[in-house]
């Protein structure tokens, strides 16, 4: 069955891995943070519509409210995204320094189990934790991101290394993917950089292929190479807010919020435009970001940037454009990344509802796939 699913993406367009979130199981930490048992269905249970039209609550179809304890939910995950034209799943995960991790487990349970047979790889989420991003009134900080030198580069690689030399752990050039999520947060980044490297091929492996995020405007693709990563995945998600939206528009969102506690609301339509620069996405050292929809409201109520009316319709443009813009790389650097699988507290997700079904998925599944 691998050597087919194999044999299909060699021939696909685009090789698009999925952002995967692990906050479906309850850890002591959200017990004491939220209250017992809070996992993110928690938010998305919760969410109501800020305004007319707003599509709030999402409800999981095919899935349901799963707990990702359950072997058989993450191996029916990696059967729906075979599917569809999923390569793989990039996990993210938690290490906030000095040893401490949080909600590993169903990665934890994947590698040691070798269930699914499903390729993935590992986004290192280094960002402290603060309540009003995760569903709080407040903006506390619940867990401090640290970086304490190289003592702890080094056990967090060889906590990692297992994942490395698994056989579906997804690689460019023969190197395994690592992608940094804020790759320019602290100069120890660069340090740690060296060390893994080092590291890597010291314990059997080619090296890494560092890849660098960048959602944050104020940075330039260059700029996230200056830390020592080999590429950078770009998320444009507000590219238009920042950069090209209206004054008009400006005055009237905060009219909104101010009179009628209405949120910043965008249309799909128009945000998408902005989310990929063609003379920059192109380069075989860059990833770009498919994203279906976007709405924090379930975390963060009226304080949350929300998207209105992401079709499945508007959803294929943007898919459309960003494949015809890979496709002619060398296949290891036609990597596409989705955002995201199943960021359901953000409105982020392709795993079907009960309003559109798998429609997002046969969009993926139409443009990607060569032979459907």
């Amino acid at each position: 069955r691998r050597v087919l699913f194999r044999s299909i993406l060699m021939e696909a367009k685009a090789r698009l891995i999925a952002f995967y979130l692990p906050q479906y199981h309850p850890i002591p930490e959200n017990d004491n943070w939220w209250g017992k048992g809070f996992t993110e269905w928690t938010n998305v249970g919760k969410a109501k519509p800020l305004f007319k039209g707003h599509y709030q609550p999402r409800v999981p179809a095919d899935l349901g409210y799963y707990d990702l304890r359950v072997p058989e939910t993450r191996i029916a995950q990696a059967d729906m995204a075979r599917e569809y034209g999923v390569e793989g799943f990039c996990y993210w995960h938690y290490w906030f320094g000095n040893g401490k991790q949080l909600i590993e487990r169903p990665f934890n349970e994947v590698l040691e189990s070798r269930e699914p047979d499903f390729p993935f790889c590992l986004a290192w989420a280094n960002e402290t934790w603060k309540g009003f991003e995760h569903g709080l009134k407040n903006r506390n900080v619940l867990i401090e991101q640290l970086y304490p030198g190289e003592e702890d580069y080094i056990e967090h690689f060889y906590k990692i290394l297992p994942a490395f030399k698994d056989s579906r752990y997804l690689k460019i050039d023969n190197k395994p993917i690592f992608m940094i999520y804020r790759p320019l947060a602290n100069d120890e980044i660069q340090i740690f950089i060296k060390v893994w490297r080092k590291l890597a091929v010291e314990n059997g492996l080619n090296g890494i292929y560092f890849i660098g995020h960048l959602n944050q405007l104020n940075y330039t693709v260059d700029d996230i190479l200056l830390s020592g990563v080999d590429g950078v995945n770009t998320t444009r998600l507000t590219n238009y807010n920042y950069n090209y939206q209206t004054i008009f528009s400006k005055l009237i969102n905060k009219a909104n919020k101010i009179l009628f506690s209405k949120p910043y609301t965008f249309s799909y339509k128009l945000m998408s435009k902005y989310f990929i620069v063609d003379n920059v996405d192109n380069r075989d050292d860059v990833f770009p970001s498919i994203i279906p929809g976007w709405d924090h409201s379930p975390r963060s109520g009226v304080e949350g940037l929300i998207m209105t009316n992401s079709t499945p319709k508007l959803f294929e443009k943007h898919v459309k454009h960003v494949i015809q813009l890979v496709e002619t790389k060398k296949y290891d650097n036609r990597i596409v990344f989705l955002k995201s699988w199943n960021e359901w507290a953000e409105g982020n997700y392709v795993e079907p509802d009960l309003k559109w079904g798998n429609k997002f998925l046969k969009v993926i599944k139409n443009q990607v796939l060569l032979h459907n």
